[in-house]
């Protein structure tokens, strides 16, 4: 089969010239063509059944888009966005790669002049130094042997000494801990006040309880805050040895620059013969040299952070926020460590990104907290966002922990989990990476616990209470945290419905939102909209987002194609609250447009199916709600939903076609939408009556005959329209000749401004040219046009003209009908067999397969010559 693709939902006709061109009905093509359009994500947007562009129906199949079709992938690069600029992390790694430049330098010199003095000097002349030489040396040599052999511990003292703690630093040593532990016990309040001076001292009192608790259930020590010896307070506490250490090679250096000028200034006094003059001055210059090197590296590291404030530049530049300067330290000690420890260049390959997985995967809070700070920023940052994402999306572990993050309920973790929820989100918002996280085990019971409002059975995501913890109870992880004051619940469930709706626009990843137990229905608890707050003139954006957001996942759900869509569109039916909801918002949500829209859309999803269709109707007012919406909305896009929604309820259900006619006026009503200007309107009105002339059954019968009085309007339609309002007419037109005879129809002809007989049997003719072969934006244009041809076969009796039909069959023969129906007997296809599509997959399918019209109407043609000659 050989697929043509076509132009866009909405451009016009697709092949009308080409179709226009050939006369007759030709010969037979060798194979069918079909126009496909493709299905844009999320284009079934508001414009569902409009026909306008970049909207799809489900009146007509769309195909699913493939991975690589728009899925919406960043650059390749971090700049992305940023002309090319390179991460600024990269001058800190660019500074770690010079300062070990001059560290291993200096440790060179060191080690040469070291082996030097104990070779030559203290080996060969010991016994010929002079007093002064023989104790400057040894002091040079003690101390910068000391630095060099202890320079990659005193490293590791530094990086562990690292400030990382976002609390403060309430808990530096053993000692303070327990004076403090004793009197948050006694009295809170004055334990804060004696900590820090202003502030809220109530807040306080309970921040430093929830770090005393997460002090305590913390089971492995804390390295900056481990105490070397016992009853030594905060003098041996490690990140003070890191940094008496610091100051220890600082004065090393500073002594041996002073004993090796003193000596070289005075080499005169250089006692000794021979070798001794020559091997001591070379001893003091190779100290010397080796002390200035060092000196110069921390003068060359205090520049460039302290008066060029490098590491603020680049947290400024990287939008780190307040805790950057934090962040950047740890950065750079990693990257130094690392061009000290192996090769120079070993830290220039680290980046932030993975430097901040590497913490997001440690066991300490502070370390967690910064590492999915810089992730969160990064995720948010349109220059790195590309970048960032990628490569946390290739790394399972990195992913897996995110994932897991959205589960830590304890207090002191909210800062955690929010931003590791801001990354997944923007995670699950590229195609790849959304089937890496669906695909973690638990990952959508993970997302359904940011959907907790703290109120026992989901009711509304509009108002969950503010919730605080209070005391050691909120440090158990595996349970949600008490009411309380401060908790706020709802960022995290419109993080977690934001998660839901990016994960949704994959089929499978509906199916395992489907099968996840509880989820839909606390999905489904979110559109709950109080009329109070609807009604209200002054409602916050933020106060009806949750709403907003859970009915565009219920949307995606009940437009999922497939087995699973049917699956899902009956268990939203099967949810009582539902239809009351979308029904709430459609009665009292006029302040709020967006909302009605998604409203309809569900609707129009849910009546795809029987139970749908049932639970819909069985709810009072929302019939009511959808035809006043459709006749009086000012708003010609929600009006265009009403209508979709009204045509999907009546199509093959005679309870939908009760429930409308329920009103007096309703059919009045749509012949005059026949008649509007917009053509979204007049294309719904017709759906309607159509399936209400084809569905209604006997009992309405009688009343439908008043329908004909619209086949003026749609026979015009059908000589001057085209598309789909084309198509609907001419189905509309079939169902209304049900209730008259062909004369009455020739009348009406001319009512219409149609010439004679003969110019709508052409107009037939032309479209069958124009169409071909099945087109997928208009699926029933040719059944429509070939059940028309029956009917005015059967209604002219075969005559020539002496009878009230006007003799169509003869008239059919001329125009070459019989040639177009013999190409169309073999071009047809399933396409044309269905009233709906969930995607591909037809749903409903007609009665008669749209092959057995076609031998219908050859036969009745044949006939009808045969009997004439």
């Amino acid at each position: 089969m050989k697929y043509k693709k076509g132009r866009d939902a909405g451009g016009g006709e697709s092949n009308g010239d080409d179709g226009g061109s050939r006369k007759g009905g030709g010969d037979v093509p060798p194979s069918i063509q079909l126009d496909i359009m493709e299905h844009r994500a999320g284009g079934r947007g508001s414009g569902l059944g409009t026909g306008g562009p970049r909207s799809t129906s489900f009146f007509e199949p769309w195909r699913e888009q493939t991975p690589g079709s728009g899925s919406g992938h960043g650059s390749s690069g971090r700049s992305g966005g940023g002309g090319g600029r390179e991460p600024p992390e990269k001058r800190v790694t660019l500074l770690a790669l010079r300062l070990a430049v001059l560290e291993k330098a200096a440790s060179g010199v060191g080690m040469l002049d070291f082996m030097w003095a104990t070779v030559v000097l203290l080996g060969g002349f010991a016994s010929a130094l002079t007093i002064t030489d023989f104790w400057c040396v040894t002091v040079i040599l003690v101390g910068e042997g000391a630095r060099v052999f202890s320079r990659s511990h005193e490293l590791e003292w530094q990086h562990h000494a690292t400030q990382t703690s976002t609390a403060g630093g309430a808990l530096r040593s053993s000692s303070r801990f327990f004076r403090h532990f004793v009197r948050a016990m006694a009295d809170p309040a004055a334990a804060a006040v004696n900590g820090g001076g202003g502030g809220d001292a109530r807040a306080r009192a309970e921040m430093f309880q929830r770090q005393v608790v997460a002090f305590v259930k913390q089971r492995a020590w804390h390295a900056p805050d481990v105490s070397l010896l016992p009853y030594t307070g905060w003098v041996f506490v490690s990140r003070k040895i890191g940094r008496l250490l610091s100051w220890l090679q600082l004065l090393s250096a500073f002594t041996c620059v002073a004993l090796s000028l003193m000596r070289l200034w005075k080499h005169g006094d250089l006692g000794g013969d021979g070798n001794m003059r020559p091997a001591l001055l070379l001893f003091y210059t190779l100290a010397l040299v080796e002390a200035s090197l060092f000196l110069f590296e921390k003068a060359y590291w205090i520049w460039k952070c302290s008066v060029c404030r490098l590491l603020q530049q680049v947290s400024d530049e990287c939008e780190l926020g307040a805790y950057g300067l934090v962040s950047l330290n740890r950065f750079f000690y990693d990257a130094y460590s690392r061009c000290i420890a192996g090769s120079i260049f070993d830290g220039i390959k680290m980046d932030l990104v993975s430097f901040a997985e590497d913490l997001i995967l440690s066991d300490f809070l502070d370390e967690q907290i910064i590492g999915v700070r810089i992730l969160e920023r990064f995720a948010n940052s349109d220059r790195s966002a590309a970048d960032t994402l990628r490569k946390v999306g290739t790394s399972p572990r990195s992913v897996e922990r995110l994932v897991e993050m959205l589960n830590w309920k304890r207090l002191d973790e909210e800062e955690v989990r929010r931003c590791a929820a801001e990354v997944v989100s923007k995670l699950a918002g590229k195609r790849q990476n959304a089937l890496r996280v669906s695909a973690i085990p638990g990952s959508i019971e993970s997302i359904m616990s940011l959907l907790h409002t703290g109120r026992g059975p989901p009711m509304s995501g509009m108002h969950p209470p503010q919730q605080l913890v209070h005391g050691a109870a909120a440090a158990d992880r595996e349970t949600s945290p008490p009411a309380g004051r401060g908790y706020d619940h709802l960022p995290f469930n419109l993080l977690g419905l934001r998660i839901l709706k990016k994960l949704a626009r994959d089929h499978d990843n509906c199916g395992k939102i489907g099968n996840a137990r509880g989820l839909l229905a606390k999905i489904v608890g979110f559109t709950e909209a109080s009329p109070a707050l609807l009604r209200n003139p002054h409602v916050t954006d933020s106060q009806v987002r949750a709403v907003k957001l859970a009915l565009q996942v219920v949307k995606m759900l009940v437009s999922t194609t497939g087995n699973t869509g049917k699956a899902l569109r009956e268990e939203v039916a099967e949810n009582v609250f539902t239809v009351s909801n979308l029904r709430h918002i459609l009665r009292y949500g006029q302040q709020h447009r967006e909302l009605q829209k998604l409203s309809t859309d569900v609707l129009t999803g849910m009546a795809m199916e029987d139970s749908g269709k049932d639970t819909i109707v069985g709810t009072g007012g929302v019939v009511k709600l959808l035809l006043s919406i459709f006749f009086n909305s000012q708003d010609t896009d929600l009006g265009r939903e009403a209508g979709e929604a009204l045509a999907m309820l009546v199509l093959e259900s005679e309870a939908g076609c009760a429930a409308i006619l329920k009103r007096d006026d309703v059919l009045d009503q749509l012949v005059s939408a026949l008649q509007d200007d917009g053509d979204a309107r007049r294309l719904n009105a017709a759906r309607v009556l159509r399936s209400l002339c084809a569905y209604s059954g006997e009992k309405h019968r009688e009343r439908l005959r008043a329908v004909t009085k619209a086949l003026p309007a749609v026979l015009h339609a059908t000589m001057v329209d085209s598309d789909k309002i084309l198509e609907v007419s001419l189905g509309l037109t079939t169902e209304i000749c049900r209730f008259i005879d062909g004369q009455r129809f020739a009348a009406e002809l001319r009512s219409a401004g149609v010439a004679d007989e003969r110019a709508y049997v052409e107009r037939l003719a032309s479209i069958l040219r124009q169409y071909r072969y099945p087109e997928i934006r208009v699926p029933r244009m040719r059944r429509f046009v070939v059940q028309q041809v029956i009917w005015l076969m059967t209604s002219s009796g075969g005559g020539r003209g002496d009878d009230g039909g006007g003799g169509y069959v003869e008239l059919l023969r001329e125009v070459g009908m019989e040639r177009l129906l013999q190409s169309i007997a073999d071009t047809t296809s399933e396409l044309e067999c269905y009233h709906v599509f969930s995607g591909s997959v037809g749903i409903g399918k007609h009665r008669e397969s749209f092959s057995a019209i076609v031998d219908s109407a050859l036969e009745l043609i044949a006939g009808s010559s045969d009997g004439g000659a």
